[in-house]
């Protein structure tokens, strides 16, 4: 499924600009049935980080949503009063849904669902990538009633994750080194991208699991990323696995 997902958003990979970048996958993802794209690079609020500090941070890339929602009430409503996603920003996180942060089934969030149901969004999957000096790119990809297995939500939001990480790139200077990682790091590291297991890694290539954790976690710590997900997305940007 990951690499069949992957191939299909090749164009994305390509791109020469984050705008385009943005584009084409969106493109690639309404085979999916994607009906929303937001994208974002910008930098951490130094401010505390509320819903109006994190829109002042500016850098959106292309919002791809119905031409009378931007602006609307509803709107302005997840963007300035109620954004259960700065929660996945103060937790670092990597790979998410909107339902991670604004549970469907409590009343609480009952208005924000509302709101997005104007954009026809029944839920979104994202991805964000950290960079140097507060550095953040961020991708959010809406569905309208679309009930996605855990491997399709795997694949989709690693693809995500690639395109935060192709986002940076275009924008930033590479690295003056090279990354150097070892045989064995990088084939863990392609094993987690693949969705395996610690245990099953361990059985595939016949080292304890205590070992398979070590090498991912060098490789992580390598690529600068700040969990598995976001190296896994590092190296397939850099085209090593």
């Amino acid at each position: 499924m990951l690499s069949r997902i992957m191939a299909h958003a090749e164009p994305a990979f390509a791109s020469v600009t984050a705008e385009d970048a943005s584009v084409a996958y969106f493109a690639a993802m309404e085979a999916f049935g994607a009906t929303y794209l937001q994208t974002r690079l910008y930098r951490r609020p130094s401010a505390t980080l509320t819903s109006s500090s994190h829109w002042a941070a500016g850098g959106f890339i292309t919002r791809l949503a119905p031409a009378n929602w931007p602006g609307s009430p509803a709107f302005d409503y997840v963007c300035f009063e109620c954004n259960p996603l700065l929660g996945a920003i103060r937790e670092s996180r990597t790979r998410y849904r909107f339902s991670d942060f604004a549970p469907r089934d409590s009343s609480t969030f009952g208005a924000y669902w509302e709101a997005l149901s104007e954009a026809g969004i029944n839920d979104a999957l994202c991805a964000t990538s950290y960079g140097a000096d507060g550095t953040i790119a961020s991708l959010h990809l809406g569905f309208d009633e679309r009930d996605f297995t855990a491997e399709e939500s795997f694949a989709i939001q690693m693809t995500g994750l690639v395109i935060t990480e192709r986002l940076m790139s275009l924008t930033t200077p590479p690295p003056a080194d090279t990354i150097r990682l070892t045989a064995r790091e990088r084939d863990t590291l392609a094993l987690v991208a693949e969705g395996k297991t610690d245990w099953e890694i361990s059985v595939i290539l016949g080292i304890a699991e205590a070992t398979v954790r070590f090498h991912v976690d060098n490789a992580r710590r390598k690529l600068g990323a700040v969990n598995r997900a976001q190296a896994v997305a590092r190296l397939v940007n850099q085209r090593l696995i």
